[in-house]
């Protein structure tokens, strides 16, 4: 069953993907704007092709743990709708903290970095994964398990789920209507890959914004004239873009971090497990401090920046 319906779902996706790049290689080509590069590409397929070997490689064991939640699940689903209703907002809730933490924990930063890298916005970032998220993304739903919902179900749900998560990466869309006030769109995913200062870890969901909503990590975006144009990649960009780089160069940094000898143990592990951009004596900002930092120079009378708050 778990095969034939990611079939199904491969069979449905692949011409999709294929149909939505081409009519964005073809508009933004014919408005004289540059969206692809093979290099870019490469690295997004590369990444996507690492992350999905090694989900096949550790699949076998997150099933049989979510399996073995299962059988001891504490409730049991009578009507189908209610079922696939409920754990498509119950995943939802829950991939959002996964990717919350993924941003506010410079651990799990290390892993994601990868799909934030890219200074372009088309539909081929959204496969730029996370290449060693599927080693622990699994813990996240084990509470589904419990809740009764099939590890299959639960696999199902991510990927149907993950489309949709492909498409928000474009910039040809503008706004959808009411649709932004419930679903993730690709105004609020612009949002989310930039490194504006005020926007840094905005956004966080996958296919619902409401829980952004709900628990404050919500930010719209605005128009050029009333802030900055959206730059996309990280704040501090890489010097290379070789394959390896891009997965490793957080690690790397953070190896450094721990190797010090003028910093205490606590610190260590502030640099292990705080806010990316933590320093223990204030030489870096994380992106709190960065707003911070931005809204205060705003605020300074007769100063041009002004313009940005």
């Amino acid at each position: 069953m778990e095969s034939l319906r990611e079939q199904i779902l491969l069979l449905v996706s692949t011409p999709i993907y294929i149909i939505i790049i081409g009519i964005e290689l073809l508009l933004t080509n014919y408005r004289h704007r540059k969206a692809y590069t093979w290099k870019d590409t490469f690295t997004n397929v590369y990444l996507m092709l690492m992350n999905g070997l090694i989900d096949l490689f550790f699949r076998g064991f997150y099933l049989v743990v979510l399996d073995t939640c299962w059988r001891h699940k504490l409730i049991e689903f009578e009507q189908i709708p209610v079922y696939w209703i409920m754990l498509v907002l119950l995943e939802d809730f829950l991939y959002y903290w996964l990717h919350r933490f993924d941003h506010e924990i410079r651990f799990f930063w290390a892993v994601h970095v990868t799909h934030h890298s890219s200074e372009q916005m088309n539909f081929s970032v959204g496969f730029r994964s996370s290449v060693f998220q599927p080693l622990y993304r699994f813990i996240y739903f084990i509470p589904l398990a419990f809740m009764g919902f099939k590890p299959i179900d639960i696999m199902f749900v991510f990927s149907a789920t993950q489309i949709w998560g492909i498409f928000v990466h474009t910039e040809l869309i503008h706004k959808m209507g009411w649709l932004e006030y419930i679903m993730v769109t690709p105004s609020h995913h612009r949002v989310h890959h930039a490194s504006n200062s005020k926007y840094l870890d905005k956004n966080m969901g996958m296919f619902f914004i409401i829980w952004d909503k709900i628990f404050g990590t919500f930010q719209e975006e605005l128009p050029a004239e009333n802030y900055q144009p959206l730059k996309y990649g990280l704040t501090k960009p890489l010097d290379s873009e070789t394959p390896t780089k891009v997965i490793f160069h957080e690690w790397n940094d953070i190896w450094k971090d721990l190797q010090r000898t003028d910093i205490s143990w606590r610190d260590k592990m502030g640099y292990l497990f705080g806010p990316p951009g933590w320093s223990h004596d204030g030489s870096r900002q994380t992106s709190e401090e960065l707003r911070e930092m931005e809204s205060s120079t705003a605020q300074m009378p007769g100063d041009p920046s002004n313009l940005l708050s």
